[in-house]
């Protein structure tokens, strides 16, 4: 605005005033353009407070109101009831511009556009604006929404919001009322710590010294947590008796800081400064405050004895010359006061009016304020727009979304409403947090897991970006427009950027950086900003590649966390827990404010939207928000949280892409990073690598320092000159020690204490890999011999020397005798030696050759912890560093000429490396990295400090000596190790650990040949007993091992087998690690024992969890259960073959000790008192002994073979677990010790130690593979069994597999059962033979099952159907696990019931989730819902094909179990009375028996006629073109074109209806539907000629039967029965139970059921007999039905016209036994040919239609041979 022109020149008036800088004193007037307006039509008036919240505005003017007020508006105007003056023609525009709404009373409603809401209060909004959590009216009317429904996996609170199903009742208040943990237990949680610790959020224990001192000493900031009770305040502070810390100046200022208002309690009469008044409070407040006509003292002490500003003598009157104001003037008794119009203010001569500049001011304004004459312009920044008061700026775009970490998650919730959804959950410790919003992706990092994670936006496909070199990552900010990824890092001091994926990675920042926190881009300009919370906390900013880095705020900060950036208002604000503010400023630090300076606890992270802060508090675990230009509004988004953490609003304009790419589509022409700088880019190479040129980087490093921290290696490139450090991205890195570097393979290689490995990878971290992982204890040294490949290390847990080839193939044992905790390790191979340190109880420096000849102790005396070693090939010193000793030395090779290089401020030296003419150290206790000069130790720098944890160093450049060796010519002529020596020797050959090097010096032996093996859950070791040390030697077994418990040798093939009770398999490998194969993997639970007959060539093992024991070949074919009964616990197993025996022991609750021959027979218990815990077994041949270890005894026994003569050989024994013989010695496992242990077999003495510090030993075997095998009595012809042969005491027992009877020959087994239950079990599809008496469950090999429910057998496919509602799909498989096909694979939810119906080749099924039963073809064609109605969980499901019915059970609310129509009419309740959840359900079909057969026609037409009735055949159809035949044929597939109702005549059926049949209400089936026949009002004339012809064909058939009475036939068809049961909580536990009968040749079929043979040759069948509720085959009873499937004309199964028995492929059980007659009719050898002569006629209906069933039928079938 402009001045007005006066004469008076008078100083500008102050348009506010800041108290401490957070409180705003004065209003504004305000003028913006209207909504309905001419484009620059403009308003003036006075704002009302109440209808903005964009700060606290006070009229600075006040309207006196008096008994008269002179009218002072022109006829132009409309005098408002306040005084106010506006343009009539604003009045009743809808907006408040006389501010007490005056000119919009009485006034008519005005109509809103079409693309408007409608407000109550009259206004209009934008449609767009309604229920979008924001109040666009100003009265909430758009706000007044349906609360959205809550989905079937979400919690409604009782507010009516819905937050996810698994948060009720999880301990966290999800619901803003709390209702989602009412009536919840409340959970008590357990202290462990003492009364001296802080006990971390998650169980760490700390000093309580360490709670509250501003470091994160609990990682994951628990113990900075409520701290504002706890702490003392530092000093400069004052402490609230409330607990909270404020600014000590600010005590007893008149201003109520504390929030309970201590610090302006007792206080004396304070000093005010010159600057300042002093009230009559005491209170000191600005000069400039005195008599501006406000109290700002509270005690209006301020404003008296004031001069009286803009009054006048009673003489002036506004009559005259306006009372000599500009604007208006009112008399008040007497006295003239002039006032302004709205937009301006009183001057101090009290007449004239001054314009005021509202856009100086905040809070007028959301976004951008242009200042006018008397008013002002409100503007938005793109992406924005205007809302309906003119000043604030609504967000383009969805509703915006408040994105935080919650530790444990990422949540989200919505800050306008109550919805609030979890993102990612199952989290360790997720703190910062950024989005990329056009990639849809989130990143957070986890200061647990040390980690920069990143998710898509729904929560999919979570993945590592940052894994390696970080420490405490707590900020993190997202470059979206150049996508990039930087971090902030409190741990390492360093501020680093990387490409989204974490490829690239560049120190960006890190000198003069302490506790670098929060972090925010600001990628349209450039910037980058940060907060450090270190000794000297301050806020900085730089540009993004690092330069041009400034401090911006460094005083009254202490722990600044949280920073955001207000794009559109180009501000900044950021939080202090310490002094509990929230403060903003400028982009480049000026105008810094405090917004919010009381109620924040400990606010941690900040972010900004529109006109709103949120922000999240530790100490409340809310979510809070504010207006951003006053701090108030205040209100709480989420309370009761579990810890928030960082929190961003994720909307599109939260980040803009409206910015420009500085690096333009080519990446700026840089070939790595291309960083924006400002206005422009800088091209940047990852940490270490030079620059080329200006756009290029170098491909590899030349030259670097590398070493180790333990939890990292880092390197420090010498081809930068900044010599800066980065960490090299190596996964699972626990405590590296040792380093060495290969620079011919670019490997770097270093042992690892923690994991006890020995790995490498390239030097920038790819091919990472574990070189050696087995049988280390204390890796503490390495070295790389580079001219022959050879790596070389020291083990100060085993006490060893060992080298291999680089890979870690062929280890061996160099020394082993005489080593006392080795450590560091050097090697020279120009001169063939190696060097070690020894700091054990005599420390010294070694040295030998490299072959380990020639050794000798070079230094012994004035050594204490001898550390690192370096070998200066130059000079031939050798230089070791001594952390005891304090002091760096160096001596000749061979230890003469020993000098103290350097002896003081060496704390801890521990690395040693030398390169060129400097030698460098890493030291312990100093934390830094050293270098001198390695002449002389003078020039001393100090390369690194404040690295905790540093260990080795080395030097990386690729200028090692070469040098010719005889091992590079064809490997020295050794088979295996070629290792350099000294002179003359030069080179010597090795063999691998336990394998003997041959006569002639240079070949190994092919293997051990005597050795023990033995399991450690997760691998299986060999220690050979062929050299005079015990080392083990890992199997390197391809397969994974997960508890591997017991182990079997076959000595005469080389095998070791093993059993593994975690993966429920049982499998096997060649001794060298090769062909690994499963050989068992179904039916095992426990198998804790395992023997392997070599002799026999068979397998044996217990199993604790079936308590069975059980044989099959050594391929794990023709697996047989051979013992089942009473076992209680079997665990060693033991075989005597020669004798034909095999013992056990049974640890269960009566522990005992058995024999039985090893074909199960000739069981007698041997030992069955004073036993505990008897794990191993083992058997004495030579001295015919048995010996045992019992772990609850503690001790190991012997007997005789018989179990008499009983003796203790050792005792105690801790808890021994394996036990094995061999020789003169004994050898067993301890759990306890975790050791192998030996003695004496005889006398139980001389133990000792063989291999210690081996956790998880379970079984062992000792095995010399010299020895002969022995006689297999099973050799000629297999014993003449036809399956297993078994060795007995007596000779030798044929055996059947499981399940499988044996024939009357006693040698030959049947090729499969004939009768068993078939059932499904979760993840498996098992069958129990009923043909044998162990039961045993045998499992059909369907693959991929997850969780099977239901399942029905086919036996015309033989076929098994199931359902799997895991996956959601119907399947079908072979028994024998082949052709598995997906039947059903979508539409379903949870498929409870199937039933096939055999007939009509139709597949039933319920579905518990959509509450229908559906029905399509078997292969899945055709699909139809039959019910959908009046279901609420049907469950089990029988069809009954020729009676037409449908039956299931309903176990929901009102239990009930149904019948209908097998085409879903006709529904009826059968019983709904005495049900609870009916399960379980099936049919017996032969208590009412109908017809015997029915005749069926092939799927596809051969040119001949077809009939379904016996007896008739049809007459030739005059014409028939083949093309109407191919269109007939194809009429089954292409049902989409049924018309409408179906015909007469059904299509495609396989089975009509006779006329007796329809009279009883049966019906035969479609192959789409099956249609039940209606009962006819009168007889048809087609019904009478079908009668004639059907007893023209039943006296055809009783021929037939007379005259094959006495003649045999062969059947190749199955007979089924079948029987379902099924538990009612199928999640959690599933059974589906069928009994199948398979069918035998002719020879079996006439006393297939016989259990006897009856004198008058009638057929006795097995009975069924109820048990629990399911039908198993015994003698009692209910009699089995003999029904088959009469064989087909041509002798394919359905390949020609068959006539087949109706009841062929159905369940059966009847009371009544078949006679004569209809068992000689089931055992023709020819079916009837009359069946297919026989024309196939639809029963009439006497005018009644046929239901419509909704299967659509294309047209009427000729004949019944078109199918």
């Amino acid at each position: 605005m402009q001045e007005i022109a006066s004469d008076l020149a008078t100083p500008p008036f102050t348009s506010a005033k800041h108290d401490r800088g957070d409180r705003l004193k004065v209003v504004q007037i305000v003028d913006v353009t209207r909504a309905r307006s001419l484009p620059h039509r403009r308003f003036l008036g006075l704002v009302d407070q109440t209808e903005t919240d964009y700060g606290d505005l006070l009229t600075h003017t006040e309207v006196l109101r008096s008994s008269r007020v002179l009218p002072t508006c022109s006829p132009l105007e409309f005098h408002c009831d306040n005084g106010k003056c506006i343009r009539r023609s604003w009045v009743c525009d809808g907006d408040n511009d006389c501010g007490d709404d005056s000119d919009e009373q009485d006034c008519p409603p005005r109509e809103c556009e079409e693309d408007e809401f409608h407000c109550q209060n009259g206004y209009c909004i934008r449609s767009l604006w309604h229920c979008d959590g924001d109040n666009d009216c100003g009265d909430d009317s758009d706000e007044q929404c349906d609360m959205r429904k809550c989905s079937d996996k979400e919690f409604r609170c009782n507010d009516g919001s819905c937050i996810a199903e698994h948060w009720y009742c999880d301990g966290d208040t999800d619901c803003k009322d709390g209702s989602d943990e009412e009536g919840c237990p409340a959970d008590v949680p357990i202290t462990n710590c003492s009364v001296e610790e802080f006990q971390c959020a998650y169980g760490r224990c700390i000093l309580d010294i360490y709670h509250c001192d501003g470091d994160d000493d609990c990682g994951d900031w628990s113990d900075e947590s409520d701290c504002a009770s706890h702490h003392p305040c530092r000093s400069g502070e004052f402490l609230c008796n409330s607990g909270l810390c404020i600014n000590a100046g600010w005590r007893c200022d008149g201003d109520s800081d504390c929030d309970d208002q201590s610090d302006e309690k007792n206080c004396t009469a304070s000093q005010c400064t010159t600057d300042q008044f002093r009230c009559k409070s005491g209170r000191c407040i600005r000069l400039s405050w005195r008599c501006d006509g406000e109290d700002d003292c509270s005690d209006n002490s301020d404003e008296e004895d004031c001069e009286k500003t803009g009054e006048r003598s009673e003489e002036e009157s506004c009559n005259v010359n306006n009372g000599g104001c500009a604007h208006k003037c009112q008399q008040v008794r007497g006295i003239v006061q002039c006032t302004c119009h709205t937009g301006y203010r009183l001057m101090q001569n009290g007449k004239l009016c001054q314009d005021v500049d509202e856009c100086a001011e905040d809070g007028y304004c959301s976004q951008g304020c242009t200042n006018v004459e008397g008013g002002f312009q409100c503007w938005c920044v793109q992406g924005y727009e205007l809302r309906s008061d003119k000043r604030g700026c609504k967000a383009l775009g969805p509703e915006p979304v408040l994105l935080f970490a919650n530790r444990i998650d990422i949540r989200q919730v919505l800050p306008r409403r109550s919805e609030y959804t979890l993102l990612l959950n199952n989290l360790e410790n997720a703190i910062a947090l950024d989005f990329h919003h056009s990639k849809e992706l989130v990143f957070w990092s986890d200061v647990t897991l040390d980690r920069i994670m990143k998710a898509n936006l729904n929560g999919s496909n979570v993945e590592e970006v940052v894994s390696t070199g970080l420490e405490s990552p707590g900020g993190l900010a997202i470059d979206w427009i150049h996508d990039k990824l930087y971090w902030t890092d409190s741990g390492t001091s360093r501020i680093e950027v990387s490409n989204l994926d974490g490829t690239q990675r560049k120190v960006l920042l890190w000198q003069n950086l302490e506790k670098p926190r929060a972090i925010a881009l600001h990628p349209m300009e450039g910037t980058i900003y940060w907060t450090d919370w270190g000794n000297t906390p301050r806020i900085e900013y730089a540009a993004m590649d690092g330069s041009n880095r400034k401090i911006i705020a460094d005083t009254h900060l202490f722990w600044p966390n949280g920073l955001t950036i207000d794009y559109a208002g180009q501000r900044m604000y950021w939080v202090d827990a310490k002094h509990h503010v929230i403060e903003r400023a400028d982009l480049d630090g000026q105008n810094r404010k405090a917004v919010i300076s009381q109620g924040l606890p400990h606010p941690f992270a900040i972010t900004v939207f529109e006109d709103s802060l949120y922000w999240t508090d530790w100490h409340t675990k809310s979510i809070n928000s504010a207006n951003k230009f006053t701090g108030k509004n205040q209100e709480i988004i989420r309370n009761k949280l579990h810890f928030p953490m960082d929190i961003h609003t994720l909307h599109p304009q939260r980040q803009p892409a409206a910015g420009r790419n500085h690096c333009g589509t080519n990446n700026g022409g840089c070939s790595h990073l291309c960083l924006p700088s400002g206005t422009n880019y800088t091209c940047a190479c990852p940490t270490g690598f030079k620059k080329v040129d200006a756009y290029s980087c170098a491909g590899s490093l030349d030259k670097f320092l590398l070493f180790a921290r333990r939890t990292d290696i880092r390197r420090i490139s010498f081809d930068t000159e900044d010599k800066s450090d980065d960490v090299i991205p190596l996964a699972d890195v626990r405590s590296a020690v040792a380093l060495d570097w290969d620079a011919k393979g670019e490997y770097i290689y270093w042992t690892d204490v923690t994991t006890d490995s020995i790995n490498r990878a390239k030097w920038d971290g790819t091919k990472q890999e574990a070189v050696v992982d087995t049988s280390l204890e204390s890796p503490a040294g390495l070295a790389v011999d580079w001219l022959t490949n050879k790596l070389y290390w020291t083990d100060a847990g085993t006490d060893r020397i060992e080298a291999s080839n680089l890979d870690g193939s062929m280890r061996t044992v160099l020394i082993w005798e005489n080593l006392d905790r080795p450590r560091d390790i050097v090697v020279d191979p120009l001169g063939g030696y190696m060097y070690w340190t020894d700091w054990g109880a005599n420390p010294k420096i070694e040295r030998a050759g490299l072959d380990a000849s020639e050794r000798i102790v070079i230094i012994s005396s004035n050594l204490t912890w001898p550390n690192g070693l370096a070998v200066d090939y130059e000079t031939e010193r050798l230089y070791w560093a001594d952390a005891g000793m304090k002091t760096i030395e160096y001596s000749n090779l061979n230890g003469t000429d020993r000098t103290v290089l350097i002896g003081s401020q060496l704390p801890h030296p521990f690395g040693l490396t030398l390169h060129e003419d400097k030698i460098y150290w890493t030291d312990w206790q100093s934390k830094s990295i050293q270098s001198a000069d390695k002449n002389d130790g003078l020039g001393r720098l100090t390369l690194r400090e404040n690295l905790e944890n540093l260990m080795d160093i080395h030097m990386f450049h690729r200028h090692r000596t070469p040098a010719a060796t005889m091992c590079k010519i064809n490997n020295g002529g050794c088979s295996h190790l070629c290792l350099l020596a000294p002179l003359p020797k030069a080179y010597s050959c090795a063999c691998p650990t336990g394998i003997n090097l041959l006569s002639d010096g240079k070949t190994c032996a092919p293997g051990m040949t005597s050795f023990l093996i033995f399991a450690r859950r997760t691998d299986i070791r060999m220690v050979s007993l062929d050299i005079p040390y015990f080392a083990d030697v890992v199997v390197p077994v391809n397969g994974s091992m997960k508890n591997t418990i017991a182990i079997g040798v076959d000595p005469k093939e080389g095998k070791v087998y093993w059993s593994d009770s975690t993966l429920n398999k049982i499998s096997r490998a060649n001794l060298n690690g090769s062909q690994q194969e499963d050989i068992v993997t179904t039916g095992l639970m426990t198998t804790d024992g395992l023997a392997v007959d070599a002799t026999g060539r068979k397998i044996y093992w217990t199993d604790t969890g079936t308590n069975r024991i059980e044989v099959a070949n050594l391929d794990g074919t023709m697996r047989k259960v051979l013992i089942w009964q009473n076992l209680d616990s079997p665990r060693a197993i033991a075989l005597h073959q020669e004798k034909g025996y095999m013992y056990w022991t049974d640890w269960g609750e009566h522990a005992k000790l058995e024999r039985a021959a090893m074909d199960g027979s000739d069981r007698v218990v041997l030992i069955n008192s004073n036993l505990g815990w008897p794990n191993g077994l083992a058997i004495d041949k030579v001295g015919s002994r048995l010996l045992w270890a019992d772990a609850h005894t503690e001790r190991i026994e012997a007997a005789d073979l018989n179990g008499v003569d009983r003796r203790t050989l050792v005792t105690p024994v801790q808890h021994p677990y394996g036990l094995t013989l061999l020789d003169p010695h004994i050898y067993w496992t301890d759990w306890q010790t975790r050791s192998i242990q030996r003695a004496d077999k005889n006398t139980g003495g001389d133990i000792i130690t063989v291999r210690g510090n081996l956790p998880g030993l379970m079984d062992i075997q000792a095995i010399d593979r010299v020895r002969p095998v022995g006689f297999n009595k099973c050799s000629v012809r297999n014993g003449g069994c036809s399956h297993l042969c078994l060795p007995r005491p007596s000779g030798t027992t044929c055996a059947c597999p499981t399940g499988i009877q044996m024939k009357s020959d006693g040698r030959t087994c049947d090729n499969a059962p004939e009768t068993y239950l078939l059932f499904s079990s979760r993840g498996s599809i098992r069958r129990i033979s009923l043909d044998t008496t162990d039961y045993t469950d045998v499992h059909v090999p369907v693959p991929e099952l997850h969780n099977v429910i239901s399942l029905d057998y086919d036996s015309v496919e033989m076929k098994v159907y199931y359902t799997d509602v895991y996956l959601d799909v119907i399947r079908s498989a072979n028994l024998n696990g082949s052709g598995m096909l997906t039947v059903i694979g979508q539409g379903l939810k949870t498929t409870d019931g199937l039933a096939i119906d055999w007939v009509a080749r139709n597949l039933y099924w319920t579905d518990t989730g959509r509450n229908t039963i559906e029905v399509s073809w078997l292969d899945g064609n055709c699909r139809k819902v039959l019910i959908n109605n009046s279901l609420d969980e049907p469950r089990a499901i029988a069809v009954f094909p020729r009676k037409g019915y449908l039956f299931w059970t309903d176990w929901g609310n009102l239990a009930k179990i149904e019948r209908a129509q097998l085409d879903g009419t006709d529904r009826k309740v059968l019983i709904n009375t005495d049900l609870g959840w009916p399960n379980g359900l099936t049919l017996d079909y032969d208590t009412r028996r109908a017809a015997d057969f029915v005749c069926a026609c092939p799927d596809e037409p051969d040119g001949r006629l077809c009939s379904v009735d016996p007896g008739y055949m049809p007459p030739f159809p005059e014409t028939t073109s083949s093309d109407e035949r191919d269109d007939t044929v194809g009429s089954r597939k292409n049902f989409d074109s049924f018309p409408a109702k179906p015909t007469d005549s059904v299509e495609n059926t396989i089975e009509k209806c006779s006329q007796e049949d329809a009279s009883q209400g049966l019906c035969s089936q479609n192959v789409n539907q099956v249609l039940p026949a209606i009962n006819g009002e009168g007889l048809h004339i087609s019904y009478i000629i079908g009668a004639i012809l059907s007893i023209l064909a039943i006296l055809i058939l009783i021929a037939a039967v007379i005259i094959y009475r006495h003649k045999k036939s062969k059947f190749n068809d199955p007979v089924v029965s079948n029987l379902t049961y099924s538990n009612p909580s199928y999640r959690t536990s599933t059974q589906e139970v069928k009994i199948e009968t398979v069918q035998k040749p002719a020879i079996y079929n006439q006393l297939r059921y016989k259990k006897e043979t009856a004198t008058d040759n009638s057929y006795t069948k097995g009975k069924i007999k109820i048990v629990e509720g399911i039908c198993l085959l015994s003698n009692d009873d209910i009699y089995w039905d003999d029904l088959k499937q009469i064989k087909v004309t041509r002798g394919g199964i359905l390949r020609d016209h068959a006539c087949m028995k109706a009841e062929t492929l159905s369940i059966q059980g009847s009371t009544d036994s078949l006679g004569d007659t209809e068992t000689e009719q089931l055992l023709q050898d020819e079916p009837l040919s009359e069946c297919s002569n026989v024309k196939a006629r639809a029963p009439e209906r006497s005018g009644l239609p046929l239901p419509d069933t909704g299967w659509k039928h294309s047209r009427k079938p000729s004949t019944e041979s078109e199918v």
